[in-house]
């Protein structure tokens, strides 16, 4: 049977491979990047959100996969807020691409 997802992700570096076992430049663990397919009739889902809320309030969850907390903290530190999108100097053409 073939797999369904060739692609890993090392969950140390970040680095893309096709190794399932572990990370060719570092040596790390790796894992499937790709989210779980998405189910309106997800049975378990309760379940699950009922661990994550429990696991967040036990405060044991410093770094859990699908929460990046501490990297939108250090994130929008990093983002100057006094930057105007609307002031954005758009390219000759309003910036589309005319084919």
């Amino acid at each position: 049977m073939v797999s369904r997802w060739l692609l890993r992700k090392c969950v140390q570096c970040g680095a893309y491979t096709l190794r399932r076992d572990h990370c060719p430049y570092c040596g790390g663990p790796v894992r499937v990047p790709h989210p779980p397919k998405f189910s309106p009739e997800d049975k378990y889902g309760k379940y699950r959100r009922i661990a994550r809320k429990q696991l967040l309030a036990s405060g044991q969850a410093a770094r859990t996969p699908g929460t990046a907390a501490s990297e939108s903290s250090e994130s929008e530190e990093e983002i100057s807020h006094d930057e105007n999108p609307a002031k954005a100097v758009q390219p000759p053409g309003g910036g589309y691409s005319t084919l």
